[in-house]
């Protein structure tokens, strides 16, 4: 069944690809474009790109797929990236992120808790950011509280 929003975004996608069918190896530009227009890229979205660039569809949903900045669902409200790499690591981010995760599944879908490798703010972990913006010596009660509002 076709909304007249879903067609609508496969008309968009179909717009954002055209615009590229000229570059050399359109397929990344374009999915860039479409995430940071729509959110997400959904399966129609996959299909239409394919189309409109002349790949099949598994090509296209092999990069997104790849790729941990594509994503296939629409983004919760709210986004707690922790650093897992190792000097944050060294000051108790496991602990931290396994204390997120809990909280975020009582919080239900609004949240969602990703991993990072570095945000470049060692010195100052754990760090991690909150709804995009960096945040360093992170602990369970400063997130507690930095998130106040999403109870």
């Amino acid at each position: 069944m076709t909304t007249a929003s879903t067609t609508d975004r496969v008309a968009l996608v179909r717009a954002i690809a055209a615009q590229h069918l000229s570059d050399r190896g359109a397929l990344m530009p374009v999915l860039h474009d479409v995430m940071a227009e729509l959110g997400h890229i959904a399966r129609e979205d996959v299909e239409a790109i394919a189309d409109v660039l002349n790949l099949s569809v598994a090509e296209v949903h092999g990069v997104v797929s790849f790729y941990h900045d594509f994503r296939t669902e629409p983004p919760a409200a709210h986004t707690v990236a922790l650093c897992r790499g190792e000097a944050c690591q060294s000051v108790g981010s496991q602990a931290l992120y396994d204390a997120t995760v809990a909280r975020a599944e009582s919080l239900g879908d609004g949240v969602e808790v990703a991993q990072v490798f570095c945000l470049g703010n060692c010195a100052l972990g754990p760090s991690g950011t909150i709804d995009g913006r960096l945040h360093g010596r992170l602990s369970a009660q400063r997130l507690d509280s930095l998130t106040k509002e999403w109870h």
